[in-house]
């Protein structure tokens, strides 16, 4: 068998012929060679304003959000458009992209969003997915019917992939909201379409529940193929954005393209206009421009040679494990325990270029990668040896909950799959007409925290798009990042119980040497002795309301984990070796967080405050992880 990075180095460079349609026969498939895709020619697409529904006067902004399946140009001209799926809003059929468009919300003023499922063709009936399903994992499964959804199908052959319906719930990644309006995996719904077979689910094992509940809350009802959520925005001014977040095909989901920025503006724990770089994009402005401020997501993808996105169709592709699959084997037939593309993507396009001025520029960072770490460094020769050094800093001023208690200058920006980096960059002084280079050196495969592994690969993956310095067009008003005051941060009192949790792989009964067959969630006993926990075990996470806990995350495998917590924001207490004494938190993790960072052989610990009832998740958001049962539910209260 191949290592992980050794088939990653195959694929990158030329054409593979790959197992596409397993169970259905196999068909060759040309890969796009990304060395031979052009660089820097499409400049940076800055995602607008998502506009709100018409008729506003009631203390909240309403909006009605679909998924539509959309052609877009993703990869330069010269090769063709992709299709992705995309969110926008329903009453403006031009606002569908991938990214959607942003949010932009007042802390303290709620947003209540009508989100629907739209993907059907002009004839009503619905559209097959566009990646490879495996219908053997935990996940959705409307073909299982009332009874049947949201479990293990339990096929007693190896099946190809699923070809109905697709479930989608969108999740509001570093929201605060009930239970009713966070997205939950087992509360998702298919589309209204007109050929739906008979005896499918068409809604999840939670959504009547949750539709009663937010009906409770809030009144109205949530209509076929949809639901509405409320966020209170009662928190600190953030980055946060949406994605999809169904159950056991979230992977296959935000890879299509649903995901965007959500803002949230203003409060106490926010600085007034002016004090830092803008403007941002507005509502009906149009896109024009010029912005000081960006929000910038990074997304690996492949594509296939006719410009479709490409997504691994088979287990052979990760391991060259041709099967046995069921029922003689326990490894899943079309999982791959995690996927690596080959070009990198930038605000849904490949390797742009943005010109900026003189002057100072916030970036809203967002890894939204499936399961690349990213290492960001700024550069002057994008093919210089690794590590290059930095051209300039980045004054790092925020985090996922929020800015931080001081900036902090950096030379590399550190950011695992959610999670966020609100960072200045000051180009004050820097001559116009120089070419400056965003790269990125984290690895070509899974993260371990080695600061010795190989880098991405300098000709490909190891760029991520250009910085053009042009002539400056006025005055920069903003305050330099070295005499920042920022908001003031109350930190988290003490807590009353501490919770030892682990990460763990599952490797085959069946067959020696392949990777894992899942991977999982569960807990540490008082000997420091894991116990797995799948999915549908019953809870073991279940602070009171009004709850102070430490958790503290035994990471038991050779890959480092980002774990997220739904509903709340949390702090880094420390890390630990296994067999060694506490290390404190990075500079930049010293504010509130939703997602960290947990090493293997080592214990990440962090404090949390619970205030609200409900029933969440807490997951890897390495999305093939989190789709394979590196999930588990957890309530708060009885």
């Amino acid at each position: 068998m191949f290592t992980r990075r050794e088939f990653l180095k195959a694929t990158i460079g030329g054409t593979a012929v790959l197992l596409y349609d397993l169970g259905r026969g196999a068909r060759p498939l040309a890969l796009l060679n990304a060395r031979e895709v052009a660089k820097y020619t499409m400049p940076l697409a800055v995602p607008p304003v998502m506009p709100p529904l018409a008729g506003q006067g009631e203390p909240v902004d309403r909006y009605a959000i679909g998924v539509r399946r959309l052609r877009q140009r993703i990869l330069p001209r010269g090769h063709p458009p992709t299709t992705v799926w995309g969110y926008g809003a329903v009453q403006d059929p031009r606002t569908f992209a991938s990214p959607g468009f942003t949010v932009e919300a007042i802390a303290g003023r709620p947003v209540r969003v009508k989100w629907s499922n739209e993907l059907v063709d002009d004839d009503g009936g619905y559209l097959p997915h566009l990646l490879p399903v495996d219908p053997t994992l935990h996940w959705a499964d409307p073909e299982g019917g009332p009874t049947g959804r949201d479990r293990h199908p339990g096929p007693r052959q190896t099946p190809g992939h699923y070809g109905g319906p697709v479930p989608l719930v969108t999740h509001l990644h570093g929201g605060h909201s009930a239970d009713h309006s966070d997205g939950f995996p087992e509360a998702w719904y298919l589309p209204r379409a007109g050929n739906t077979p008979a005896g499918y689910a068409t809604e999840g094992s939670w959504y009547a529940e949750f539709a009663a509940r937010y009906a409770a809350a809030h009144g109205g009802s949530w209509s076929p193929g949809s639901a509405v959520f409320h966020y209170r925005n009662d928190q600190r001014a953030a980055t946060m954005w949406y994605h999809d977040h169904a159950l056991g095909i979230t992977r296959l989901n935000t890879y299509a393209g649903l995901a965007g920025f959500y803002l949230l503006r203003g409060g106490p724990a926010d600085l007034p206009p002016g004090v830092l770089p803008g403007p941002a994009p507005s509502a009906g402005d149009g896109g024009r421009g010029p912005y000081h401020e960006i929000p910038i997501v990074i997304q690996d993808r492949s594509f296939a040679a006719d410009g479709a996105l490409f997504y691994p169709g088979g287990r052979a592709f990760f391991d060259h494990f041709h099967g046995p699959y069921v029922p003689r084997s326990d490894i899943p037939p079309i999982w791959n325990p995690e996927f690596f593309g080959t070009a990198m993507m930038v605000n849904g396009r490949t390797w742009p270029f943005l010109e900026v001025e003189p002057r100072r520029f916030r970036f809203r960072f967002l890894n939204g990668c499936n399961g690349r770490v990213l290492d960001l460094k700024i550069v002057t020769d994008p093919l210089a040896r690794r590590p290059a050094p930095a051209a300039l800093p980045f004054w790092h001023i925020g985090s996922e909950g929020g800015f931080l208690p001081a900036p902090v200058e950096l030379g590399r920006v550190l950011i695992a799959p959610a999670e966020r980096a609100d960072v200045i960059v000051d180009f004050t002084g820097v001559r116009p007409g120089t070419e400056l280079y965003l790269i990125n050196e984290g690895p070509d495969g899974a993260f371990n925290g080695d600061p010795h592994a190989a880098p991405a690969d300098p000709s490909t993956t190891g760029q991520v798009m250009k910085f053009v310095v042009r002539d400056a067009r006025g005055p920069d008003p903003s305050v330099p990042p070295d005499r920042l005051t920022l908001p003031p941060l109350t930190r988290l009192g003490p807590a009353g119980r501490t919770r030892r949790l682990a990460l763990l792989e599952r490797d085959s009964t069946v067959v020696r040497g392949a990777g894992p067959t899942a991977v999982l969630l569960g807990t540490v006993d008082g000997r420091g002795k894991p116990s797995s926990r799948m999915w549908s075990d019953p809870i073991t996470e279940n602070p009171v309301v009004g709850a102070t806990e430490v958790w503290e995350i035994h990471n038991f495998t050779p890959d480092a984990h980002p774990i997220h917590v739904h509903e709340i924001m949390f702090h880094v207490l420390d890390r630990r070796r296994f067999d060694g004494g506490p290390r404190p938190p990075e500079p930049w993790e010293r504010g509130y967080k939703d997602t960290v960072i947990a090493y293997p052989h080592q214990i990440t610990r962090i404090v949390a405050h619970f205030d609200r009832a409900g029933l969440f998740v807490w997951h890897c958001h390495l999305l093939e992880h989190e789709d394979n049962e590196m999930m588990r539910p957890y309530r708060v209260g009885t």
